[in-house]
């Protein structure tokens, strides 16, 4: 399988060498865009491995670290110039697995990310993760977290958000919806999705995703889309 590496680095000649260096192993990498939603662009990449700067535009490495370790227990690898012990010791506290002094030699670099993944990856991946308005979901435990809150979700719930979400910026009709839960082992009709819909509108009120699921009406729901 081909590794997908995401770089939190904003000096664009260093992230841009990792790459080149990764492309040259059968890694794949992408460098983050945009430091003001770094959890979105994790999301959308699906990363088996995060490559982290401390320091960074608008909030800092250990701040994503932490952000990043509320959803998902991705191998995060700290690059950085402050190569001090506390600093080391301050990284790991966060949740990291790894760190490496700036400047690096590139085979020091590439060792120390497949030794990672292999320490990852033998064991089983990572349970992904879904995101649609700074809300992400996370597949490996059924909750939903936004803005530092998380919810614990319901089978129903969850099959519901994950369906919306999956399918972000679209409409999902009703009947997709009740197919989601026909999964369970209870009976689905028309009102049992109403009413679980509504139960989960109340729960992400709760925590600040206010008008979160738009309805269609006599369509269906939409979730990170026009409502």
């Amino acid at each position: 399988m081909t590794y997908r590496i995401l770089i939190v680095e904003d000096d664009r000649g260093i992230a841009e060498a990792i790459e080149k260096c990764l492309a040259g192993w059968g890694i794949e990498a992408r460098s983050v865009e945009d430091f003001r939603a770094v959890m979105r662009e994790f999301a959308d990449y699906q990363p088996h491995l995060v490559l982290m700067d401390i320091t960074l535009p608008y909030m800092g490495g250990y701040y994503w670290c932490q952000e990043i370790r509320k959803v998902s227990s991705v191998p995060i690898l700290f690059i950085s110039s402050a190569s001090d012990n506390m600093n080391l010791v301050m990284a790991i506290n966060m949740g990291a697995d790894d760190f490496i002094a700036k400047p690096f030699d590139a085979s020091v670099l590439v060792a120390k990310v497949q030794a990672l993944l292999r320490r990852t990856y033998d064991f089983g991946q990572s349970a992904p993760v879904l995101e649609a308005c700074g809300a992400v979901l996370s597949t490996g435990d059924n909750t939903l977290t936004f803005n530092g809150k998380k919810i614990d979700l319901s089978k129903n719930e969850y099959r519901i958000l994950y369906t919306l979400m999956q399918n972000k910026g679209k409409v999902v009709s009703r009947e997709k919806l009740m197919e989601a839960l026909w999964q369970t082992d209870s009976f689905v009709d028309e009102n049992t999705l109403t009413v679980n819909v509504g139960r989960l509108r109340k729960k992400l009120d709760a925590i600040g995703l206010h008008d979160f699921i738009g309805t269609k009406f006599g369509v269906g729901y939409i979730v990170g889309g026009e409502k």
